[in-house]
């Protein structure tokens, strides 16, 4: 059975859990105390070289890190990634887009604020992060005006992996409301099949105020 290495509270691991919840695909999960070290443990660094959640153990031994290489290799002949070059293609497009332009931002800016976090940071950061979250969510709906789903027609990973931060953006002290088009995708993504609307606060683990261990 596969395993994976979780952090319940990380939005990254939720996208590995939806898509798992979509394929009907049983696993193991082994919870990982990023914020008591785990993660920056010899042991786990073998199963992740960063440290982070979420990564997988395979039924051979073979492990896996990183949302987004997660997503594609448990999505490969499925529904979730095209079959074809160039719709695979977009669909990492998108997912590059998440890491570099979604996560990055809002996802930072929201874990800063549910841990407390937010007022420990310098103010130049913080507001250079809000401005870099608000030019993404503009791209994200810009394009979403277009198309139903992040790579076209079809619901994707890319879909998935979008949705886990853009979604929680309110979250991060950013208004979602001048963004319709984002707002409707959200409703789309909502209503798939086997939507997996379950979300773990970060006030469960009594030590996420801290920073993470170097």
């Amino acid at each position: 059975m596969l395993t994976l290495y979780d952090y319940p509270p990380s939005q990254n691991a939720w996208k590995v859990r939806q898509l798992l919840q979509h394929l009907g695909l049983p696993y193991r999960s082994v919870h990982v105390a990023i914020f008591d070290g785990e993660g920056r443990t010899e042991a786990f660094r073998r199963i992740s070289p960063a440290g982070t959640v979420p990564a997988i153990r395979l039924d051979d031994g073979r492990t896996l890190a990183e949302s987004s290489a997660i997503l594609a290799y448990l999505a490969e002949g499925t529904r979730y990634l095209p079959a074809d070059a160039f719709g695979r293609a977009k669909v990492l497009q998108w997912l590059s887009f998440e890491q570099e332009r979604i996560e990055s931002t809002v996802g930072a800016l929201r874990h800063w604020t549910l841990t407390g976090k937010r007022a420990r940071r310098a103010p130049a950061l913080v507001e250079a992060k809000q401005a870099a979250a608000l030019r993404a969510l503009g791209i994200l709906d810009a394009e979403l005006a277009t198309r139903p789903f992040a790579a076209g027609e079809a619901y994707t990973i890319a879909d998935i992996a979008l949705f886990a931060y853009a979604s929680r953006a309110e979250e991060a002290q950013l208004a979602l409301a001048p963004y319709p088009a984002l707002a409707g995708w959200i409703a789309r993504v909502r209503a798939q099949p086997g939507f997996l609307d379950v979300t773990h606060p970060y006030a469960t683990d009594p030590h996420s105020a801290r920073e993470l261990p170097a």
